[in-house]
């Protein structure tokens, strides 16, 4: 079974990424098609390899029911120009540095997440990093719909693939 490849990228990979991660995860899980993906995040610096995701990240996800304590950030590598069809980008900081450190990858292969929200006119996930308030609610509300969005262009490109069949 052919199974569909996704790298989730933001900066760090502490905050938005693997937020990214679990949201879609948890989403093709409910609807029973965690078998068809491999999914993973990564970050555009080496800031926090090795380390779970931000606190806050997790307790927002935890609240939603999204458990990410298990993940553990790691750097882009070129390897994953390879090894995934599709690579998520956050904003568009973390493009220019992804254009920057790998101007030989295939490109084709990025897309912003929010290209697949619905009803939403931001390009960027923002970083709640260092923000205050409800800055992790607010990724999570742009992530659970862009990955409902990303998970309906995935299964039209399914039927899109048995109707030629």
């Amino acid at each position: 079974m052919h199974k569909n490849k996704i790298l989730f990228i933001c900066m760090g990979n502490i905050c938005r990424s693997p937020s990214a991660e679990a949201v879609f995860a948890d989403l093709i899980e409910k609807a029973g098609v965690a078998d068809a993906f491999e999914i993973d995040s990564a970050g555009t610096h080496a800031y926090h390899i090795g380390n779970p995701p931000d606190k806050r990240s997790i307790a927002a996800a935890l609240r939603r029911g999204v458990d990410m304590r298990h993940l553990r950030a790691r750097q882009l590598q070129a390897q994953d120009f390879i090894d995934y069809e599709r690579l998520i980008i956050m904003d568009h900081a973390n493009h220019a540095e992804i254009m920057k450190r790998f101007p030989e990858a295939d490109h084709s292969r990025i897309s912003y997440m929010l290209d697949f929200a619905k009803n939403v006119s931001e390009k960027e996930v923002p970083d709640p990093y260092y923000g205050e308030g409800d800055g992790f609610e607010l990724v999570l509300n742009l992530l659970e719909g862009a990955a409902q969005g990303l998970l309906d262009d995935f299964q039209q490109i399914e039927i899109g693939n048995r109707q030629q069949s």
